[in-house]
């Protein structure tokens, strides 16, 4: 299947976002890791909704972002050749978050089994 120009851009903003928060200097922002779980540019590139995730230490992780939008955009209008340079609105999404604490959970209760059948 053929990706229309949206998905393209989407995708393009998502991958560029993925690799400029690696090179983010605020500390929080560069001590934890941040995965970038999608994009939704308006079809007028006015505005782009990015979903991201965080594991690790995540102390005040959307206030680092919110202190390197400036930063982000900029870098984000030098990798990208659109017409406009959306302005970014950061969603933080627990969803693999929580899944991870699931995983955990599991493995203690499975570990715990396996100690007590001993």
């Amino acid at each position: 299947m053929v990706a229309n120009r949206q998905d393209r851009v989407n995708d393009a903003v998502a991958a560029e976002l993925a690799v400029i928060l690696r090179t983010v200097k605020d500390p929080r922002v560069s001590r934890a890791f941040i995965s970038i779980s999608g994009a939704n540019v308006a079809k007028d590139l006015s505005q782009a909704k990015i979903f991201y995730s965080v594991f690790g230490p995540d102390k005040d992780v959307e206030a680092g972002i919110a202190s390197a939008s400036g930063y982000i955009r900029s870098e984000l209008a030098k990798r990208l050749n659109l017409r406009i340079t959306p302005k970014l609105t950061f969603i933080r999404e627990h969803g693999a978050e929580k899944a991870m604490d699931i995983a955990k959970i599991l493995k203690d209760f499975n570990d715990e089994q396996q100690n007590s059948g001993k």
